[in-house]
């Protein structure tokens, strides 16, 4: 049987359905129909919606599924502002792995020192200076 590979649509990394935390002892089971991504924890429908030819043919989006209220990117932050990391860039490429050493990882509490001349945040102990490309790549809330 071949293996069920899903994207998040938040953070867009890539994963088999029998990685989810769904599939590992959830108490709703098979009652549920929402996936949790494993490298954000953003829950979203297991079967998408079909989007109708009139959306597709002017590009609508659902709000509720890609972006959602609480979500901004690191760089959007002002400075002195606190937030919880939900995604660092793509799961499994280099950046992702240093960052993860400095203790950047989802769930992770930071605080923005400034955004000018480059990103400075505090991780824990640790203060990291990112650039600003880098910055956009991370999700917080």
């Amino acid at each position: 049987m071949a293996a069920e590979f899903l994207s998040c649509p938040l953070c867009g990394f890539e994963f088999e359905k029998a990685d989810t935390l769904c599939d590992h002892g959830c108490p709703l089971g098979k009652m549920c129909h929402l996936i949790r991504c494993p490298s954000c924890a953003y829950e979203f429908p297991e079967a998408q919606e079909p989007i109708s030819w009139i959306k597709k043919m002017f590009g609508h989006k659902s709000a509720a599924v890609l972006d959602p209220p609480d979500v901004r990117r690191l760089s959007e932050l002002d400075s002195g502002d606190t937030a919880i990391v939900m995604c660092v860039g793509r799961s499994g490429d280099s950046r992702h792995n240093t960052l993860a050493v400095f203790g950047l990882v989802p769930e992770t509490e930071i605080t923005l020192l400034q955004q000018n001349p480059s990103c400075v945040i505090q991780v824990g102990e640790t203060q990291l200076a990112l650039d600003k490309e880098i910055a956009a790549d991370i999700l917080v809330r």
